[in-house]
């Protein structure tokens, strides 16, 4: 049995701080069973948020981590035994751009937010794996890093995408790190922004978490599969990122780190500096379950026509088009053995598109704060 944890003060202050200010909530239902749950997890509540998105509110202990033959016994991890030092509390910025809201939804303490399978009754409901299938055509542009790793933290300026009509593909910008022992044999975690209509059933902008098994070289995004443990009742995984940026107008951005708790060797995810969301238990791993070796920052589309009929990525303009237009992920620092954010080997980092004529970078610079550098393109739309 997993024991329910108790929630320390400082949890709740934490908490506190990711009031919806002002956004609109509305309880739809109290108690009973909600589609897409388990038969066997209680819904306490739930929540229908600005936008039509519903979420139900599990207890922490119940959510599906724990169908994980590994995770039976796990202890749920309420917030990081410490977080990653830096030089500089809050990053001085280059450019004063605001942050984008990531998905807010009050869930009671002791409950975590659970995206609905279904956003309307028309979409079908698909898997990950059916969306982002390793067989299927990739493309990227952004930034390449080989080398021992125990996190990333990043700023990305968020914007959403335009596919096709009718596009089976996805298109994101986000964080990744990875443990690669072998061609076709690496574990994967990441955090950012999706646009994905088959996923998602729409093409907004959405904040999504992501774990790649790489023993049985399955994908998983957010909790849709026994992987990710949640402990934030505020933030809603799968759920839009507003506002987003506008070309040649206001930018927005979001915080996100990934790193490794030095005591539990979990792996992390907190967004806008220090908000714990939840993590991945390091007994899912099976090759990076004390550090990664290979990272990647910027763009990335994927799908049945990612590369034949690719899509926009970023702000769906070239790279070459600078601040305000072009997509931007900077900021970029690594965790070191010693749980410090610093700037990354520049020796070890790579800017670099699969397609220059469709993706571009530009750009790049590393300085005391971090890596930056400017990538995207329209892909094959005109």
């Amino acid at each position: 049995m997993i024991k329910k944890p108790s929630i320390r003060v400082t949890i709740l202050l934490v908490y506190l701080i990711l009031a919806l200010r002002g956004k609109e909530v509305k309880c739809i239902q109290r108690g009973g069973k909600a589609t897409g749950i388990p038969m066997n997890q209680q819904v306490n509540k739930t929540i229908l948020v600005e936008g039509g998105d519903v979420y139900d509110c599990v207890d922490v202990d119940l959510q599906p981590a724990f169908n994980h033959p590994t995770l039976k016994d796990h202890k749920i991890q309420m917030e990081p035994s410490s977080f990653p030092s830096s030089v500089y509390t809050e990053y001085p910025g280059m450019y004063d751009i605001p942050r984008a809201e990531l998905p807010i939804v009050e869930c009671p303490i002791g409950t975590i937010p659970i995206l609905r399978n279904k956003r309307t009754d028309h979409v079908e409901v698909q898997t990950i794996d059916e969306i982002i299938s390793h067989d299927e055509q990739q493309e990227e542009a952004g930034i390449m890093y080989l080398d021992v790793l125990y996190g990333t933290r990043a700023r990305i300026i968020v914007y959403e995408p335009k596919l096709t009509k009718n596009s089976k593909d996805l298109t994101s910008s986000w964080v990744q790190i990875n443990g690669r022992q072998k061609v076709g044999r690496a574990d994967g975690i990441g955090a950012g922004s999706f646009v994905s209509p088959r996923y998602s059933g729409d093409s907004f902008a959405r904040f999504h978490v992501y774990w790649d098994d790489g023993l049985v070289n399955k994908s998983c995004v957010d909790l849709q599969c026994p992987a990710f443990v949640q402990v934030n009742p505020n933030i809603g995984l799968g759920g839009r990122i507003r506002p987003v940026s506008i070309y040649n107008g206001q930018q927005y951005e979001i915080d996100v780190m990934i790193f490794k708790d030095p005591m539990t060797k979990n792996w992390w995810v907190t967004a806008h500096g220090n908000t714990p969301i939840g993590y991945w238990p390091r007994q899912i791993f099976h090759f990076m379950k004390d550090k990664g070796n290979f990272a990647f920052w910027g763009g990335v589309v994927r799908g049945p026509t990612a590369s034949s009929d690719s899509p926009q990525m970023g702000s769906g303009h070239f790279a070459r088009e600078g601040f305000g237009k072009a997509a931007c992920i900077g900021y970029i620092q690594v965790v070191d053995n010693d749980n410090k954010l610093v700037t990354p080997n520049d020796k070890k980092a790579f800017p670099q598109t699969s397609d220059k004529y469709k993706y571009t970078v530009d750009g790049y610079k590393v300085d005391h704060n971090g890596m930056h550098i400017f990538y995207g393109g329209p892909g094959a739309i005109v």
